[in-house]
């Protein structure tokens, strides 16, 4: 592990309650995900240099479960991701959300989306990502009730972004799933990559969700990473919802799309058992 990440400190030591400062008031679409039959809450990741919070939920029977990563969006682990996290809960997987902003800041206590950006969301090397995600397979393996063996991931923004960069990271992978992950930005020291710069290193078939109204991510850059994936022969797929726009799957604001949602969650469930993660 480089020494800079490692010695960076850890300013979130627990997750928030209910949803991000920035994103009140909620729909009324909101879901809300009871955890009855299964085992959710908090838990700690040992990381580099210290540990991360995350939210984790199970089946409260059975297992080991196949295990899916969930890559929170730029509002980190609020009360939406951990109900992503039950839901996957409730069709049998070991679902875990480690909060990937701990060392940066507290992103569900700021009002402003674009403060969120530049002062915390701006400054999460992509590094150190991939490693605080080994480390939360890692944790989730010594469990005893994840089988990581069956390994999946999904992420939603500039989640959906990190699912594509750890397929090209992780060769343990069986499949992910990425939502409306920007395509395209700057390369920088912290941000080296994008995802269609790895195209030829992805290790697993993905899985990409996009809305055709996505204002921050032209379809011409979501037909560009499809013509390189198929160049390249990579069992990936990309579909595109004409009427979605950005966020179409954040039932708690305005940006929801109920009909792509929807659709997005059946084959979301079809890709994982598809490729070994079930």
């Amino acid at each position: 592990m480089d020494n800079r990440l490692s010695r960076r400190a850890f300013v979130v030591g627990s997750l928030a309650a209910g949803f991000a400062l920035a994103v009140m008031p909620v729909s009324a679409d909101t879901i809300a995900t009871d955890s009855n039959g299964l085992v959710a809450g908090e838990v700690k990741i040992p990381v580099a240099g210290g540990e991360i919070p995350a939210y984790r939920a199970m089946p409260a029977s059975g297992g080991p479960f196949p295990t899916v990563l969930v890559v929170h969006e730029i509002f980190g682990v609020h009360e939406h991701i951990k109900d992503i996290c039950r839901r996957l809960a409730k069709q049998g997987y070991f679902a875990v959300a480690p909060l990937l902003f701990s060392r940066e800041g507290d992103v569900t206590t700021m009002a402003d989306t674009q403060q969120i950006i530049s002062k915390v969301v701006a400054k999460v090397p992509d590094k150190q990502v991939a490693s605080d995600l080994d480390a939360t397979v890692a944790w989730a393996e010594s469990t005893g009730n994840a089988d990581t063996m069956r390994l999946g991931i999904t992420g939603f923004c500039w989640g959906g972004r990190q699912a594509w960069l750890y397929a090209a990271h992780n060769p343990s992978l069986k499949a992910g799933v990425a939502w409306y992950g920007p395509l395209q930005m700057p390369p920088s020291e912290l941000r080296p990559k994008n995802p269609i710069d790895l195209v030829n290193q992805i290790n697993a078939p993905i899985l990409g969700l996009y809305g055709g109204k996505d204002m921050a991510i032209p379809v011409a850059q979501i037909e560009q990473l499809r013509a390189a994936l198929k160049a390249a022969g990579k069992p990936s797929e990309i579909v595109i919802y004409p009427d979605a726009g950005h966020g179409f799957n954040a039932d708690y604001r305005p940006s929801y799309n109920p009909q792509a949602a929807k659709d997005g969650w059946k084959r979301m469930q079809v890709w994982f058992k598809q490729h070994g993660v079930a």
